[in-house]
């Protein structure tokens, strides 16, 4: 039997359901989309109407996020709506990249066609998974600049026919960046959290006793960098679509009920 370091870049298939096939991230996502419902359930329950130490630093924090979100899209009730996208993104992306260092995520094999595969896989290796998260991201930006500024004004971001031939190519350039996001948001999680993991596997291959430590530490921080920077980046893009084409005078978003 061959033996030594095989690394795949599909995700494996465990079976199907109804012709639609479940992968090892698959399973992943939804374990992990358990946990945090549960964790969620959880703390909900505890919650007391006199906060304790914990409770008053998740509330500060809470209450940090929410300030932040109001900064950046000029609206209170923007940020609330919005709220629980972007922490869901952030916990999420970040709780499915520590499932890749935990001992049992190789160790849980099934027997497929003949063949060894591992039950669970970290979520973000697969890039289908991110490409869903991207677009997810993709459709609320959009959505929320045709809702926020009306159709017409929205659009004519991208269709500009007063500004002549330099204001149509700039928004051409604008439209194309736009549609570049998909692949921007997709291929940026799917690249750093593959890469950590064959980085990972190397080392545990070639220096199993000293090197995973340090790497492992280093790709937790790499995850939880990325989990920021994807739910900030839609933040981003979202005051980015909700901002006027031009902007003579301070802008006042809308109060959306």
């Amino acid at each position: 039997m061959e033996s030594g370091l095989h690394i795949k870049l599909a995700a494996e298939q465990l079976g199907s359901v109804w012709g639609i096939p479940i992968t090892n991230t698959l399973l992943t996502s939804w374990v992990v989309i358990a946990l945090l419902i549960a964790a969620g359930y959880v703390i909900g329950r505890r919650l007391h109407v006199i906060p304790n130490k914990v409770q008053n630093a998740f509330e500060m924090l809470f209450e940090f996020v929410l300030n932040y979100m109001e900064e950046t899209l000029g609206s209170r009730t923007l940020a609330i709506r919005f709220f629980p996208l972007i922490v869901t993104l952030f916990l999420f992306i970040f709780t499915a990249n520590l499932f890749e260092f935990l001992p049992f995520m190789e160790a849980l094999r099934v027997t497929v066609h003949g063949e060894s595969v591992p039950l669970l896989r970290s979520v973000n290796t697969d890039l289908n998974m991110t490409l869903a998260l991207a677009l997810i991201v993709f459709l609320t930006i959009e959505i929320t600049g045709v809702v926020v500024l009306g159709f017409l004004k929205y659009w004519r971001k991208f269709v500009n026919l007063r500004g002549g031939v330099l204001g149509f190519a700039i928004g051409l350039i604008e439209f194309v960046s736009n549609l570049a996001r998909l692949i921007s948001f997709s291929f940026r999680l799917f690249g750093n959290i593959f890469a950590g993991g064959i980085l990972i596997a190397v080392a545990l291959a070639f220096v199993p006793l000293l090197l995973p430590v340090p790497i492992i530490l280093f790709e937790t921080f790499v995850g939880l960098i990325q989990a920021a920077i994807f739910a900030l980046l839609t933040l981003a893009f979202i005051k980015i679509a909700i901002t006027p084409e031009h902007q003579d005078k301070k802008y006042q978003v809308p109060n959306i009920k």
